[in-house]
């Protein structure tokens, strides 16, 4: 069943489980040292990569006769030269009780596309912090990143305690800071850690330095920490990225399931046609499987010969995706040319790009706050690492959901048509159903299977309800005065009869609409939709 946890497939539920997260912050905060310390402590570092740690510390460090543990992790030439992380920098390393998937990512202002990019994958943050400098700028902006982009649990790690004599009221001052501007970003929990990365304070074992400090260390956390699995449980979605043809005996349709599960016999909606099928094969690299859950790539094969394309999605019938041809969106604008609203760009979109128009930047993110605040000057919109709100309108209907349902299928990014450059990272917060566009395409391909064209049901109005009751009521009365002067012969007493009846009529039909009017907006104060009958 669509969005029910499946049992894992055979070769996987023996697997340890798997936490990706991210170290950020700013720069020189001490990310990368953090790794590669916590590496040499846990003995995850072969012998060597510790042998060139040793050589390339004495040609690029920065720790005196030391091991600069940066180096671990910074492998580009030029972050070695200048002692700076550029690139995101991906490590896997696995303990006894679970596998790691770390995104390193930079800590200056222009390279934040770059740990934005680190961040979109990630479960947990860990934020570093300078306990010299306290929270700055950057680390609001990181913070509000990884927030916006859907990670719920931050390990707040403050760095540097040596150099404030490892004092525990500085740290709890800078914990408190935090706490207090992290209060309205989404986050499930927020642990802080004192540490010194260089010396590996608190990273695998407990510091003789800070005695004041209970709980577990870092690794232990990590190792320990439950995040949220919710992409189990979510309405199947599965973008077709490639329609797989190596036969004419074959025609399957390869992609990625990004949401809930998928069985043989399953009933899908294919969008954004909207056609419901039967899934016949769920194809794995090793073969058919039973079923495929969130997180596997696979082949999927229909019982029927239906025209689906690339960037196309099989979706849950029960819950099926937005189709939508403007959109509400959350952007990160990631270059130094601000937003020009109007401009044609390209919105991709899972395995979909169209072209799309930024029509207007209702808001801005104040870094200093967290919160968003509408623009005051006329004609402004986005500058470079500046967060807003936007509203976007698209030349066709893109199938999508909204970003804290599903981070898959509701985050996209715009590229620039002429330089092709990514130029902003987009999260759905609404998309608009293009109800036009949809017909349209219902209607092409009822044509093309030889059927009439789906009808549209016309939506009643009070008006229109109005006007129909008026082609009975008069009968009504008229049938009303007949009877009554049938049996009394009496016309006065007739014609009272049957004003009364009218009037009544009139009467119960008003307050009959005010309770429904009524009923409509209770019901939208609690969120549930108004009622479709129009009273009639």
């Amino acid at each position: 069943m669509h969005g029910v946890p499946a049992q894992a497939p055979v070769g996987r539920a023996a697997e340890k489980p798997l936490l990706r997260f991210i170290t950020c912050g700013s720069v020189d905060d001490g990310k990368s040292t953090l790794i590669g310390r916590l590496l040499y402590d846990a003995g995850l570092a072969p012998d060597d990569l510790i042998e060139a740690l040793e050589k390339d510390s004495k040609k690029h460090g920065t720790q005196g006769e030391a091991l600069d543990f940066a180096l671990l992790v910074d492998g580009l030439a030029a972050e070695r030269e200048q002692g700076i992380t550029i690139d995101v920098a991906y490590r896997y390393f696995a303990t006894e009780k679970r596998k790691f998937i770390v995104a390193d990512t930079p800590g200056h202002e222009q390279y934040t596309r770059n740990m934005a990019t680190g961040a979109s994958t990630a479960e947990l943050a860990v934020l570093l912090i300078d306990a010299r400098r306290g929270v700055l700028s950057q680390t609001r902006r990181h913070a509000v990143i990884v927030s916006m982009l859907g990670v719920r649990h931050v390990a707040l790690a403050i760095n540097k305690m040596d150099l404030v004599d490892y004092d525990e009221a500085t740290f709890r001052r800078i914990e408190a800071e935090f706490r207090d501007f992290a209060r309205h970003l989404r986050f499930l929990s927020i642990e802080a850690f004192p540490l010194v990365a260089k010396d590996g304070d608190n990273l695998v074992h407990q510091s003789a330095h800070m005695p004041w400090r209970e709980g577990l260390p870092l690794l232990a956390y990590l190792e320990s920490v439950e995040v949220d699995r919710g992409a189990l449980v979510q309405p199947f979605r599965f973008p077709v990225q490639w329609v797989n043809r190596p036969s004419h005996d074959f025609r399957g349709f390869s992609g990625f399931v990004c949401g809930g599960n998928v069985r043989r016999g399953d009933i899908v909606r294919i969008l954004p046609i909207g056609r419901d099928t039967t899934i016949a094969r769920v194809v794995g690299g090793g073969g058919d499987l039973d079923c495929a859950v969130a997180g596997q790539s696979v082949t999927l094969t229909l019982a029927e010969e239906i025209d689906v394309s690339r960037g196309d999605m099989l979706a849950s019938p029960a819950s099926p995706a937005k189709v939508g041809d403007r959109l509400k969106a959350r952007l990160l604008w990631l270059v130094r040319e601000p937003l020009v609203c109007n401009k044609s760009y390209l919105l991709k979109l899972a395995a979909r790009t169209v072209p799309a128009a930024v029509k207007s930047v209702t808001a801005r993110v104040e870094i200093e706050t967290g919160l968003a605040a509408p623009l005051t000057e006329e004609g402004e919109t986005l500058a470079f690492n500046a967060i807003g709100e936007a509203e976007i309108e698209l030349d066709q209907p893109i199938v999508c959901d909204r970003y804290i349902e599903n981070r898959e299928t509701g985050g996209f990014i715009l590229i620039d048509r002429v330089t092709n450059e990514t130029v902003a990272v987009g999260l759905v917060t609404e998309a608009e159903e293009a109800a036009k566009s949809a017909s349209y395409l219902e209607a092409s391909y009822s044509s093309m299977e030889g059927l009439p064209p789906p009808s549209v049901e016309p939506v009643p109005t009070r008006r229109t309800s109005f006007l129909k009751s008026l082609s009975w009521r008069p009968l009504g009365s008229l049938l009303t005065f007949a009877i009554v002067f049938g049996f009394t012969r009496d016309l006065a007493l007739s014609l009272a009869i049957t004003a009364t009846e009218a009037v009544a009529k009139v009467g119960l039909y008003y307050l009959h609409e005010r309770a429904w009017t009524r009923k409509g907006a209770t019901a939208a104060e609690n969120g549930a939709p108004p009622p479709d009958d129009a009273g009639l």
